[in-house]
């Protein structure tokens, strides 16, 4: 413990509410957030200048295939903040995609500095989707954002993978609002509960959340809703994908940023940051399930949040009872539902799952609605010196996990984070269903859900398994009468026959 234990000394977080053809560009809020950060650490905004180390979490629209890459932006970033802050980092960052983010950037960020690789360092991201779509839409123009175009290309971290393969994306598993659905319905099917008793489910889980971000200054959506509000379907809570009507999916059209100074304790020292501002991370983990939806054991656990908890409260040597303050990923209920299942909590626990209101309420921006988990944690360690508070961070479609614990209270053994290979290593070599691209024949439904449009119905999605007990995905016809059949009763287990579509493109699967 020679001073390069590495200690969180600031946070700032900002969501713009105004008015669309004023929204600040995404530089602009990344600057809010970082000056933010830095006021709460006391060290002002000039003190940002003595930053080495500086990671950014990427913009979705950076994401591969995305639709809105002609929304002006830097080309670099890290590299336009660090100009903007009067810095000059040795290391600056760039990330690939995923809502593990932010958690995974900290997690580096304090290995680093505990291997003196750096010393002051901030981890920073925003979304702006809200106003650049409005911008887009009413043509507003972006003429007063000023980005920097021609800048080379940042350093990247993370993984780059995308989330599916061809073949998935093909059959509409691309999409959260697809594949999150695919996953609750396997869920349910295995607790053998009925669609009315698990849509109560589904809103008694997510009341308690809307109650949070009612309380949450920074909340994109301050309101709060009864259990039965958030599921009734109606004209302004339009079912999305079966069984998600609006109020229970992330929200990523927000105008928000967040991010968090981190320091050796020997610089925050020189930086003359109160200790009461200290926050630690005590534990920490990363790893991924098998990548691609398809080679999952199943659709109802998570081998990678199991393991990241454990790992992350094995190395800050405490138990789950010992964690005060709780903050789930929660872009959709099953995320919650089996994070909380891994871990061992309660879905009603006394502690709650959130300390932000979750991401359909308190707002998903993008990859970097953890940090204001993180964040908003910090604070609430801080009023509680000693207590410990759990976050957990996921991308893609339940795939990239990454997990902290943190706590005022200074650790008592140095930072050593575990190489991720490591459990990762026991996740890859996990038994899982061959897949086929070509099914053909009897075949039975694994997991399914229906997309709508605002207009109503028009996609039923299928993972079924054929005769072999191969797993494979496919679409339904989309007459009304076979869409609105997938959602009246369970389908888990229902019978049929699977071949190539009429498009020549994707598979078939028609219901006996």
């Amino acid at each position: 413990m020679d001073g390069s234990t590495p200690v969180l000394i600031g946070a700032g977080q900002f969501t713009y509410r105004g008015d669309p053809a004023a929204s600040p560009s995404p530089v602009a809020l990344l600057k809010i957030a970082a000056e933010r950060a830095a006021a709460d650490a006391g060290i002002g905004a000039g003190g940002l200048s003595a930053l080495d180390g500086l990671a950014v979490a990427g913009f979705t629209i950076d994401a591969p295939g995305s639709t809105r890459s002609t929304i002006p932006h830097s080309s670099n970033p890290p590299a336009s903040l660090a100009k903007q802050i009067g810095a000059a980092p040795g290391w600056s960052v760039y990330s690939h995609m995923g809502g593990n983010t932010s958690q995974q950037l900290v997690n580096v960020i304090c290995e680093r500095i505990s291997k003196g690789e750096t010393e002051l360092a901030l981890a920073v991201g925003c979304e702006f989707l809200g106003s650049a779509v409005k911008r887009l839409t009413k043509g507003l123009g972006f003429d007063d954002w000023q980005e920097d175009q021609d800048l080379p290309e940042p350093q990247r971290i993370g993984d780059p993978r995308p989330g599916v393969t061809p073949y998935e994306a093909r059959h509409g598993l691309n999409r959260p609002i697809n594949t999150y659905p695919l996953f609750e319905n396997a869920l349910r099917a295995r607790d053998k509960r009925s669609l009315a008793d698990h849509q109560a489910r589904l809103g008694r889980l997510f009341a308690p959340f809307t109650k949070v971000a009612a309380a949450n200054p920074e909340a994109w959506f301050p309101i709060e809703r009864t259990a039965e509000e958030l599921v009734a379907v109606s004209e302004k809570n339009r079912m999305v994908g079966f069984p998600y009507p609006k109020l229970l999916n992330a929200i990523m059209e927000v105008d928000q940023s967040a991010g968090v100074l981190i320091a050796s304790e020997k610089k925050a020292r020189e930086l003359g940051v109160p200790q009461d501002r200290w926050v630690y991370l005590h534990g920490c983990a990363d790893a991924a399930d098998l990548w691609y939806p398809l080679d999952r054991q199943n659709f109802h656990s998570s081998p990678a949040m199991r393991l990241t908890g454990q790992r992350a409260l094995e190395m800050a040597g405490v138990t789950l009872d010992d964690i005060d303050l709780i903050d789930l990923y929660s872009c959709f209920p099953v995320a919650v539902e089996i994070g909380a299942e891994e871990l061992g909590l309660a879905l009603d626990d006394p502690r709650g799952l959130t300390v932000t209101g979750g991401l359909p309420y308190a707002g998903g921006p993008g990859n970097n609605y953890a940090m204001h988990s993180i964040a908003t944690m910090a604070a609430k360690l801080r009023t509680k010196p000693g207590s410990y508070g759990l976050v957990t961070a996921n991308g893609w479609y339940l795939t990239k996990q990454s997990t902290g614990i943190y706590s005022t209270k200074r650790p008592e053994r140095p930072f050593e984070r575990q190489d991720p290979a490591v459990l990762q290593r026991q996740i890859d070599v996990l038994a899982h269903p061959t897949v086929t691209e070509t099914p053909q024949g009897p075949a039975r439904i694994e997991t399914y859900t229906v997309v709508h449009r605002r207009e109503g119905p028009f996609m039923g999605i299928v993972i079924g398994r054929d005769e072999a007990d191969r797993r494979f995905v496919a679409q339904t016809p989309g007459d009304m009468e076979t869409l609105a059949g997938l959602e009246h009763g369970e389908q888990v287990g229902r019978a049929g026959r699977v071949g190539p579509g009429p498009d020549g493109q994707t598979n078939l699967f028609v219901p006996d």
